[in-house]
């Protein structure tokens, strides 16, 4: 049976996974580790066209397999323009929000190479000296990126070589506390590709071949809409996304459990599935929780909408304060981890 060592191991994982910047239409770097990843497990991976990676995992029957999927992307950010000032709007890339964005430390990325430090503050943060500081809308037109960098106008920031399209990355401030705790942005969903890779080391040194053909797609644009659109191999008749639970008013998850997703945005998940993977957290003993997400949509819900003809289900440890500064623990990884075993009967 899988143990608390291979939740932990999907934790060092995360949190070096959270180390590579890696918003929506910046992925490069981070599917290559994954890839890499994968392959010192034994198992073979290759970058998609799109720029995923899919992983075999192995199993038997090829005819009923199963596709996991979890996502790499972020939310972040890009320059939208240069102000004359030297800082910078942002356009979000994904559903990064200007009231938690506020205060964080960023990097941008220039296409030359170089890469420059930053906050992003509200336009006249000073509090001392801005007398509307408290009812101040903080939205993207209201809130910028002041470079840590000698510049006071465009020219000077255009001499930096940062130019309109470049990407902005926040830190992630990635911590484990004594108790458990996980804390991080993006834990949507770097989590869930630790958890992954968790499976997979699991599998090899355990020698299990599964009864059913197991492959996991990390998508790079989830957090825009279409990750899971592509790249579902033959014989999958089953796709599952791992991804973060959610944890908030009105839903019974709680961060050290695994979340078990019956409804959101999109839908209702396939009966079938919700009741087998209900089924998989009894059988291991795992704590769950079912719940209808209200407002949320998932990596396989894009898979449907490509027009795939499977059956599909969502999963994932429940996620405090999620697309803000997230929490989890690591027993709702550990949970998780339980019910994929335990659906997969390994």
């Amino acid at each position: 049976m899988i143990q608390k060592t291979d939740a932990d191991f999907a934790w060092e994982k995360t949190a070096q996974l959270l180390a590579i910047d890696s918003p929506s239409g910046f992925t490069d770097r981070a599917a290559a580790w994954v890839r890499g990843e994968f392959e010192k497990l034994g198992f073979s991976a290759f970058v998609t066209a799109k720029g995923g990676v899919l992983a075999d995992l192995g199993g038997s029957d090829g005819q009923d397999a199963l596709l996991l999927e979890a996502h790499t992307d972020t939310l972040g950010g890009m320059v939208a323009q240069i102000k004359s000032s030297g800082c910078l709007k942002l356009t979000n890339l994904g559903g990064m929000n200007a009231n938690n964005a506020e205060t964080e430390n960023v990097r941008v990325y220039t296409r030359s190479g170089k890469v420059y430090e930053g906050t992003c503050q509200l336009h006249d943060p000073s509090i001392h000296v801005n007398g509307g500081y408290n009812d101040a809308k903080r939205s993207w037109d209201s809130v910028e990126i002041v470079l840590d960098e000698n510049v006071s106008s465009s020219d000077e920031t255009r001499a930096l070589g940062i130019e309109v399209g470049d990407i902005v990355c926040f830190d992630p401030r990635t911590r484990r506390t004594a108790s458990g705790y996980l804390k991080s942005r993006f834990l949507d969903d770097k989590l869930s590709v630790g958890i992954l890779l968790g499976l997979a080391k699991y599998l090899k040194d355990n020698g299990i071949t599964p009864a059913r053909r197991v492959y996991a797609h990390i998508t790079v644009y989830e957090e825009v809409g279409h990750g899971g659109c592509a790249n579902v191999p033959q014989g999958v008749t089953e796709a599952i996304s791992v991804d973060m639970g959610c944890v908030g008013d009105g839903l019974t998850c709680t961060e050290r459990q695994v979340s078990i997703c019956a409804k959101d945005s999109g839908g209702p998940y396939s009966y079938q599935v919700v009741g087998k993977l209900i089924e998989a957290a009894k059988k291991t003993g795992a704590d769950y929780a079912v719940d209808v997400y209200p407002h949320y949509g998932s990596d396989v819900e894009a898979t449907l909408h490509a027009g795939y003809d499977i059956r599909h289900g969502l999963i994932g440890a429940g996620v405090f304060a999620s697309h803000g500064y997230e929490r989890s623990h690591i027993d709702g990884v550990y949970n998780t981890l339980k019910v994929l075993c335990g659906y997969l009967n390994v």
